[in-house]
């Protein structure tokens, strides 16, 4: 299928997976991508899977030790601040630009086009026009949707399948390693720590510098902390000092500054002392709404949706960039293998559609305790989450938790 062209939706780590594998394969694509800045400064710490760093280097992205910061294993905190149990795991934990920078890129700049909203398409016999806000038209024989939960390309062609809230938030923050006190740098900053609060749960791990540094002393400091949420508070959390709310996410620096205090304000009345400078000293705080997408399909005739365009499973699970590289790698090496443009689609849905289903059961699962509002995940044994299983089974492909039977 050498020379047929392809349109993708959205361009971040999915998009631009997919985009450079078609490239390699002589594919003319071209990304869409509504933002118009770079995409470069969002995102924060990520799990570096081996599965990940295979993929990237089938592009020929270089893959060493400064992509991230490795770690022996991971620790749980009670709501004391004490080590309660410890899982030994190498793993190497990331940022997320360290991904999306190569990826980047590697892409042909002339056919990524920022400022570029997807408003839908127009299929005529096999070729299909896909419109923009700005009035510009392109042609396909792909569309692939990869413009994440609140996809468009989902709306348009799966209306009914819609992101459904968990009852939660994970707040985020990153501090520089520079901010930090001895105290903590020598006892929470090397942990993947997770830290069990009442009805709630903080992970904290040590990430690349801003600038990619792993130079001790220009590190980073990432907290994420689930957080109980009403539906009600959601829509307070999302609207801006103007009073726009802002659906799909707010940006980080129209957060209203009233919810940063009530957040530090949670912080030390629940979190012990010596985790509270993970909230306090962090330069940047964002928070994000958790939600399920469940798809029962991701192929509609030549449009194919991956990542989280097609699944979203809570971050609990940890694979959230690696999902969508490997929807990308499966959908681009079926077109790569198949005769047809609809064997490959074909293919592609029985490869990738199971895979995306366990991962959203295996998120709901570990959040579960704090949707029901429970005051510890083992308050209910029936979801089996004590402290030393979550510690084992989060983060990591749900394969491996089946495969070694956790």
């Amino acid at each position: 299928m050498n020379g047929r062209r392809a349109v993708i939706v959205g361009g971040s780590i999915g998009g631009l997976f997919a985009g450079n594998m078609l490239v390699q394969q002589g594919w003319k694509v071209d990304i869409l991508e509504r933002a118009k800045d770079d995409l470069a400064s969002r995102g924060t710490g990520i799990a570096r899977h081996l599965e990940l760093e295979q993929l990237l280097k089938r592009l020929g992205i270089v893959v060493d030790n400064t992509v991230g910061i490795d770690v022996s294993g991971r620790t749980a905190f009670d709501r004391n601040g004490e080590i309660i149990v410890e899982y030994n795991l190498p793993q190497r934990l990331g940022a997320w630009n360290r991904v999306f920078e190569p990826l980047f890129e590697k892409f042909p700049r002339e056919h990524y086009h920022n400022g570029s909203e997807f408003t839908g398409m127009e299929t005529t016999d096999v070729v299909t026009k896909v419109q923009t806000a700005n009035g510009q038209d392109f042609e396909a024989d792909v569309v692939i949707g990869a413009d994440g939960f609140s996809s468009t390309v989902r709306e348009l062609v799966a209306p009914g399948v819609k992101p459904t809230y968990g009852g939660y938030v994970a707040w985020r923050g990153v501090s520089g390693e520079e901010n930090l006190t001895v105290e903590f740098l020598t006892s929470i900053f090397s942990h993947y720590a997770f830290l069990f609060l009442p009805k709630s749960l903080l992970i904290g791990y040590p990430m690349a510098g801003s600038n990619g540094s792993v130079t001790i002393g220009k590190r980073r400091y990432n907290y994420l902390w689930y957080y109980p949420t009403t539906e009600e508070n959601l829509k307070k959390l999302l609207t801006d000092n103007e009073g726009h709310l802002h659906e799909n996410g707010i940006p980080p620096p129209l957060i209203q500054r009233t919810h940063i205090d009530e957040l530090k304000m949670n912080a030390q009345r629940l979190m012990p002392e010596n985790f509270l400078e993970a909230v306090f000293k962090a330069d940047t705080t964002m928070f994000q709404p958790i939600y399920d997408v469940n798809s029962d399909r991701i192929v509609f005739n030549n449009v194919a949706l991956i990542g989280d365009a097609a699944f979203v499973a809570r971050p609990h699970v940890g694979v959230g960039v690696l999902k969508a590289a490997q929807d990308a790698i499966s959908l681009a090496t079926s077109l790569s293998e198949c005769h047809t443009i609809s064997e490959a689609l074909t293919r592609y849905e029985y490869e990738r559609l199971q895979a995306g289903k366990r991962a959203v059961t295996h998120g709901r699962n570990l959040g579960a305790f704090i949707e029901r509002g429970l005051d510890k995940p083992e308050d209910d044994p029936t979801l089996n989450l004590p402290p030393e299983r979550i510690i084992r089974v989060s983060g990591r492909p749900y394969e491996h938790v089946l495969e070694q039977n956790l």
